[in-house]
């Protein structure tokens, strides 16, 4: 398979997003739901605005890509859709324009290594800007490299102090194990038996929950609320998840749960790290 140009990269990103957003995860806006204050069009939108800063990914600098990514974003609607995403895809885009090491032939997750490894205090500075840009909920503060600070570490430090409290900066820490250690092989094992898209994604969205308890959750709920909502996903899961009748009616009652007026029971973290599993596998060749 020859390697990826910049824009098969941007238009998997694109596609990894589109996807992503259309499966009826349970708890999370899809075609058939929304929340108060924003819509399956938001997705749409955010979905098309990052091509263009993903596709010049291997030209500039991470924290570039990054805030280039969240501004062109909020040009084109003013929630928070994407910058759990874009903080996933971004470093991954620019490694998959990296040649592999002449002589390791590299994997992807190790060129992303080297991406993470390379930045720099200026994109942690950039990045810092791209969050207070997009305003996420519940983000609380911190002691230590607080984002309404101007940091003095790079951004793969400033992520690693985070990292215990934001599934996203975790993947930063652990040269993405959620990624590429659950999530892209849950897509895969579902692509290669013949699951739908819609139903792939699913499924890969309640093995990563079911994984590890959603800091998203967390940060507004608790850390107890969030490992109880993993233990419902195993469940749906154990019960066939989209594969059965009876795991439908279970993924059916486990949407019906996440659901409240608040949006604080989306295991929004996860459905960033969907994303990111999904487009790794396209850049694997699924399709």
């Amino acid at each position: 398979m020859r390697p990826p140009s910049a824009a098969d990269i941007a238009s998997a990103a694109q596609l990894a997003c589109l996807l992503e957003a259309s499966a009826p995860k349970p708890g999370n806006v899809h075609p058939g739901a929304r929340f108060h204050d924003i819509g399956f069009e938001d997705f749409l939108a955010s979905s098309a605005a990052i091509g263009p800063a993903l596709l010049r990914a291997g030209e500039r600098p991470l924290g570039e890509t990054i805030l280039a990514a969240i501004r062109a974003t909020r040009r084109w609607t003013t929630a928070n859709t994407n910058l759990g995403i874009v903080l996933l895809l971004a470093p991954l885009a620019r490694a998959a324009l990296e040649p592999p090491h002449e002589l390791l032939h590299d994997s992807l997750r190790a060129r992303t290594s080297r991406v993470l490894d390379a930045t720099t205090v200026a994109d942690a500075t950039l990045v810092y800007e791209a969050i207070r840009l997009a305003r996420p909920a519940g983000l609380g503060r911190s002691d230590e490299q607080d984002v309404t600070t101007v940091p003095t570490v790079t951004l793969r430090e400033a992520m690693r102090l985070a990292a215990g409290r934001d599934g996203i900066a975790r993947e930063y820490a652990t040269d993405f194990r959620m990624t590429f250690e659950i999530g892209a092989p849950a897509i895969a094992r579902a692509r290669q038996d013949q699951l739908s898209w819609n139903d792939s994604v699913v499924e890969t969205f309640l093995t990563q929950l079911a994984a590890v308890p959603d800091t998203h959750v967390a940060r507004k709920l608790g850390a107890r609320t969030a490992e109880d909502i993993s233990r419902q996903a195993a469940r749906v899961l154990a019960a066939g998840g989209v594969r059965t009748g009876a795991g439908r009616a279970e993924l059916a009652r486990l949407d019906r749960d996440l659901h409240d007026d608040r949006n604080a029971r989306n295991p929004g973290t996860t459905a960033d790290l969907t994303a990111s599993a999904i487009f790794v596998a396209l850049l694997g060749g699924a399709r």
